[in-house]
C-alpha cells in the first residue's frame, strides 16, 4: 500500500470532485454544492466529460485537464469509469481519493467484484481509497462534509467516528451537534477496498485532535490486525464500538450490504472485552457514550446521589443503579439532616435518592442539597432530574407569566456547574418529557433550550435515568491505562 498523507486528505487544499452536472441532480453535483455550502476551506475544481459550469466554477471535462496537482478527489462517476478516473488521479499527485459510487462488490457480480479488484490495483500505484459504495469524510475543520451533507457543524470537538456504513455515519453528524457530542474527524469507509477500520484506528490513536474513537463495523478485513490496532487504540484512548450484523438475520443483511462478513456474536463479544473497547448496541447508545466520555472525567463511579421530583422517580432509580453495577448509598447523619433541612415539608426525603418532592423548587435550594450530598464521601457522581414540564401547569394554573419564562433552566444549568465545580465531582442531568402530543410543541421547545444551557455549562444531559445510568457505567467500567485513578 502507498504511504498515507492524512493531512492531504482530511485537510486537503485542492479537491477535485469528478462528476458534476451542470444542471439536475445527481450524486457528484450534490457533493459539489454541499462542499460550497460548508464554506469549505480550500479549492473545488468540478469534472465532468460535457464540460459546462457551475455557481462560476468551470467544470473541466477530465482530471488530466486541471492545472496543477490537486490534493483530494471525489469521485461520483458510473462504477465502470472509476478505475479510469482514479489513474487520472495518481496522475495530479492526489493523496487521496473517496468513491462515493456503488456498483462494486457489495453487489456480489462477477463484474462488481472485478471492478473493486481494479479499484484496489490502482490504489497499490500510489492512492489511498475511501470507499466504494461510501458516504466520504466530514471534517469539520476543513470543511470536508460527507454526502448528503450540505449543513453539518464546522464546530470540532474530541470524537473521531469510523462507520462502515454512510446513512450510520451521516444520522451520527446530525445526532451529535444537538446531544452535545462534537467531531474531529469522521470517514464512511463503504466495501472498504482499500483505507478502513485498521489502518483508521491505527491514525486515531495518534491524532492529536481526538480524544475518543467511535466506530460502527458490520466486518473486518483481517481479524488479528484489526484485534492489535483496536487493543492498542483502546490502551490510549476510549474506543466505542457499534458491531453491526450480531444476528443470524443481521449477518446476511451485513453482506448484502457492504459484501462484509459478521461473525459470531460471542467471539465478537468476547474480543471486544478483551482489547479494551466499550461495546454498545445502537447508535443511540454510541451517541451517548460519546457524550459522557466527552464531559466526564474518567473515574471508575460507583456511587451515586439522584435528586429530583417523585417518589417513583426515586425506586426506579435504586432498580436501575442495581442493573447497571451502580450503587446509591443511603445519606445519615449529619450530611441526611443538612441534605433535609434544605428541602420543602411535607413529602420530601433526604435519604437518597433525594425526592425533593416540589417540582417548583428554586435552583438555588437544589445547589444546596446537592452540595451537602455530595459531602459524602460514597458518592462519587450525582443525577439530577428536573422535571421542568410541570412548569407549563404552573403557568396555566395562576395564569401569570407564559411557561417559557417561567422555567428556570437557565439558572438550574449554573448552579448545577457550580455543584460540580466546588464539590470536585461531576452532576448529569436527566430531562424527562411525558408530554409529547402535538398541543405541548412548547414544552419540547423548552427542554430543547434547556438542554443546550446544560451542555454549554459542560454537563451531560440524558432523556431517562437509564440512559444516564449506562453511560456512567461505560465511563467507570473502561480499563485503560488512560482512565484516572
Amino acid at each position: 500500500m502507498s504511504q498515507t498523507d492524512y493531512e492531504r486528505i482530511f485537510h486537503p487544499r485542492r479537491v477535485a470532485v469528478a462528476g458534476v452536472s451542470a444542471e439536475g441532480f445527481g450524486y457528484g453535483r450534490a457533493i459539489f454544492l454541499s462542499l460550497l455550502a460548508m464554506n469549505f476551506s480550500g479549492e473545488l475544481i468540478p469534472v465532468n466529460p460535457r464540460g459546462g459550469e457551475i455557481r462560476g466554477h468551470r467544470i473541466y471535462r477530465r482530471i488530466e485537464e486541471i492545472p496543477g496537482d490537486i490534493d483530494f478527489a471525489v469521485i461520483a462517476v458510473a462504477a465502470a469509469h472509476v478505475p479510469e478516473t482514479l489513474e487520472q488521479c495518481i496522475g495530479k499527485g492526489a493523496a487521496g481519493a473517496e468513491i462515493i459510487s456503488s456498483g462494486f462488490r457489495e453487489l456480489g457480480t462477477p463484474e462488481g467484484i472485478a471492478l473493486e479488484s481494479a479499484v484496489i490495483a490502482v490504489a497499490r500505484r500510489g492512492i489511498r481509497v475511501i470507499g466504494p459504495n461510501c458516504f466520504g469524510i466530514y471534517c469539520p475543520k476543513s470543511g470536508l462534509t460527507m454526502l448528503p451533507g450540505p449543513d453539518l457543524s464546522r464546530e470540532g470537538g474530541p470524537v473521531a467516528f469510523i462507520s462502515q456504513s454512510g446513512g450510520m455515519a451521516i444520522d451520527f453528524a446530525f445526532m451529535g451537534p444537538w446531544m452535545g457530542v462534537r467531531f474531529s474527524k469522521m470517514v464512511s469507509f463503504g466495501n472498504g477496498a482499500d483505507l478502513r477500520e485498521t489502518e483508521l484506528l491505527d491514525y486515531f490513536r495518534s491524532d492529536p485532535e481526538t480524544e475518543i474513537i467511535a466506530l460502527y463495523v458490520e466486518g473486518v478485513a483481517d481479524g488479528g490486525d484489526f484485534l492489535r490496532a483496536l487493543r492498542a487504540a483502546a490502551a490510549v484512548k476510549p474506543v466505542i464500538v457499534y458491531k453491526g450484523g450480531l444476528s443470524e438475520a443481521g449477518q446476511r443483511a451485513v453482506t448484502s450490504h457492504t459484501a462484509s462478513l459478521g461473525g459470531s456474536r460471542v467471539i465478537w463479544e468476547a474480543a471486544l472485552h478483551q482489547a479494551g473497547a466499550i461495546q454498545v448496541h445502537s447508535l443511540e447508545e454510541m451517541a451517548q457514550a460519546c457524550l459522557a466520555f466527552s464531559l466526564l472525567p474518567p473515574r471508575p463511579y460507583r456511587g451515586i446521589a439522584v435528586s429530583g421530583g417523585g417518589g417513583a422517580l426515586g425506586v426506579a432509580a435504586c432498580d436501575m443503579a442495581e442493573a447497571y453495577g451502580l450503587t446509591l448509598p443511603r445519606l445519615e447523619g449529619e450530611i441526611y439532616e443538612a441534605v433535609l433541612a434544605c428541602l420543602p415539608k411535607p413529602g420530601s426525603s433526604a435519604a437518597n435518592p433525594i425526592d425533593i418532592a416540589n417540582p417548583y423548587v428554586p435552583p438555588s435550594v437544589i445547589r444546596e442539597a446537592m452540595l451537602h450530598a455530595a459531602r459524602d464521601p460514597r458518592v462519587d457522581i450525582q443525577i439530577q432530574a428536573p422535571l421542568l414540564y410541570h412548569f407549563k401547569a404552573l403557568s396555566a394554573i395562576t395564569g401569570g407569566a407564559p411557561f417559557p419564562a417561567i422555567t428556570p433552566y437557565a439558572e438550574l444549568a449554573a448552579v448545577t456547574r457550580e455543584v460540580a465545580d466546588v464539590s470536585g465531582k461531576p452532576v448529569v442531568t436527566v430531562l424527562p418529557n411525558p408530554r409529547r402530543g402535538l398541543g405541548d410543541m412548547d414544552v419540547e421547545e423548552v427542554l430543547r433550550k434547556a438542554r443546550r444551557a446544560f451542555l454549554t455549562a459542560g454537563v451531560p444531559v440524558f432523556d431517562s435515568l437509564a440512559e444516564a445510568m449506562r453511560a456512567i457505567r461505560h465511563v467507570a467500567a473502561s480499563a485503560g491505562p488512560w482512565l484516572i485513578d
